[in-house]
């Protein structure tokens, strides 16, 4: 079986189709459209019609490769930005008309459990007692896990489309501001800090997303190029490109080996919410995945057809 799962995240639309045969998984394709679904009007709890336009024409390009891979099932989850926006239900039948797709709006909850699954692919279980990020565009979620069971979980809306509107930063970044950021994710995710300290976590994982910038910049590799089950990062490699990112400019991160062009505004908040969970947790060791939701839902389909 040929399955495709498609994630509309609120700054990129993401495709990844496996084969799915013998209890195993081949990864066959995976690709990434730009949908900006929190460009400004997100402020308003709104997907703008720019953006609901860029979002029909991702769907068209992921079909045309899905329809010339020739796959069986596909899976549409929509996330945050569709979750908080208040005109969901007329975009998401525009989405529907565009293809035919039932679009699955998942909860924060739903999205956190399908990020530790996808997890659970990569590592098959986690022998420590460890705290899981994935950073959004509209939301962050913060999963506690130690072996293949999920201790603690939370899904808040502070992801990094919702935090450069909500905050106007200078460029580059100046220290005040950089505070005030870290001072804002200490009290938004208090609750996740306080549970991963009575647990004595001292790994962090990192899913996808920011963190694929992060490793990409610290091996000197353009996005993309090299993909990543499970890679360890160093403290000293983290604060390496912690500092150089806080220092740059936008103009700077542009021409930087390894910046994902979607992500060249995103970088600069997520690693400080990396580093404001590294300092206030006591983190000692950061491991970075590729694997997050849409692994997830690959890893639930072969679990159903284990079953049969």
């Amino acid at each position: 079986m040929r399955i495709a799962v498609i994630d509309l995240g609120t700054n990129t639309c993401n495709l990844l189709v496996a084969q799915l045969e013998n209890g195993g998984y081949k990864i066959l394709h995976q690709s990434k459209q730009l949908v900006k679904l929190g460009d400004d009007k997100i402020k308003e709890n709104e997907i703008s019609k720019e953006a609901t336009q860029r979002t029909i024409d991702s769907f068209c390009a992921h079909g045309k490769i899905i329809e010339e891979l020739e796959v069986d099932y596909v899976k549409v989850i929509a996330t945050s930005a569709v979750r908080t926006a208040e005109n969901k239900i007329p975009f998401l039948e525009k989405l529907g008309e565009s293809n035919g797709w039932l679009v699955k709006l998942v909860s924060g909850e739903r999205e956190a459990e399908l990020i530790f699954k996808g997890v659970l692919l990569a590592f098959g279980s986690l022998s420590d007692p460890s705290v899981i990020l994935d950073i959004g565009g509209g939301s962050n979620e913060i999963i506690l896990a130690h072996n293949k069971t999920v201790v603690w979980k939370e899904s808040r809306p502070t992801g990094m489309a919702r935090i450069i509107n909500k905050f106007k930063l200078s460029d580059p970044i100046e220290a005040s501001e950089v505070e005030g950021l870290q001072n804002y994710f200490a009290e938004q995710h208090v609750a996740a800090i306080q549970n991963c300290k009575q647990k004595l976590v001292e790994t962090l994982i990192g899913c996808s997303g920011a963190f694929d910038t992060v490793v990409d910049l610290i091996d000197g590799v353009d996005p993309g190029e090299k993909s990543r089950i499970k890679q360890e990062v160093t403290l000293d490699d983290f604060y390496t490109v912690y500092k150089t990112l806080l220092k740059s400019t936008r103009e700077e991160r542009m021409q930087m080996k390894g910046m994902d062009y979607v992500r060249v505004d995103l970088i600069v908040p997520a690693v400080i919410l990396i580093e404001c969970l590294v300092a206030e947790i006591g983190i000692k060791k950061i491991v970075q995945t590729d694997f997050a939701l849409r692994e997830g839902v690959l890893f639930e389909k072969m679990q159903k057809l284990a079953k049969v």
